[in-house]
């Protein structure tokens, strides 16, 4: 497992959750999940979404927001939105961070992002879309927390084309 930490405050679409699921499983990334939901855990869109990886993933689940703040004191918190007032590849990813995303359709709520405006960051798009896709968002950011501290043992390059296996042995 790596440094990061991803944090979703009532997601409501299961297919963007299995896919951030996926994304976290792929990257050693945990996944925090803040209720209410705006779906059920056993949703079978959610489940396919995620594919075979909910047993590779660490997922935690809060009551609520100040049930994830009791349980995560001191957390080192950066906040996504189109609101950020700076650009995420500005911010430090260094050391333990939580990756804080909001709902698909509000965001997250004004009052959070007024109290940690200093951590609220943004990922650049064009001024006439609303905002990207969640688990798109949530992607763009592991990997660059991942990109700013060296992969943490991730393999970063393949052989494939080389046609060794890790191994030293061919591709047949």
């Amino acid at each position: 497992m790596n440094h990061l930490n991803v944090v979703l405050l009532e997601p409501e679409i299961p297919q963007n959750t299995g896919n951030i699921a996926r994304t976290c499983a792929a990257t050693g990334v945990t996944l925090h999940m803040i209720e209410p939901f705006g779906f059920r855990i056993t949703d079978r869109n959610l489940r396919r979404a995620g594919l075979d990886y909910w047993r590779r993933l660490d997922v935690r689940y809060y009551g609520d927001i100040d049930d994830f703040y009791a349980k995560n004191p001191g957390a080192d918190c950066l906040y996504f939105t189109t609101k950020g007032g700076r650009c995420y590849t500005d911010a430090d990813f260094s050391g333990e961070k939580f990756l804080f995303f909001g709902r698909e359709t509000k965001g997250l709520p004004e009052e959070l992002l007024k109290a940690n405006e200093d951590r609220a960051v943004r990922i650049p798009m064009l001024d006439d879309i609303r905002s990207l896709n969640l688990s798109n968002s949530v992607a763009v950011a592991v990997y660059e927390g991942l990109r700013q501290t060296g992969f943490d043992n991730m393999r970063k390059a393949s052989d494939y084309l080389t046609g060794l296996l890790p191994d030293g042995s061919r591709y047949e």
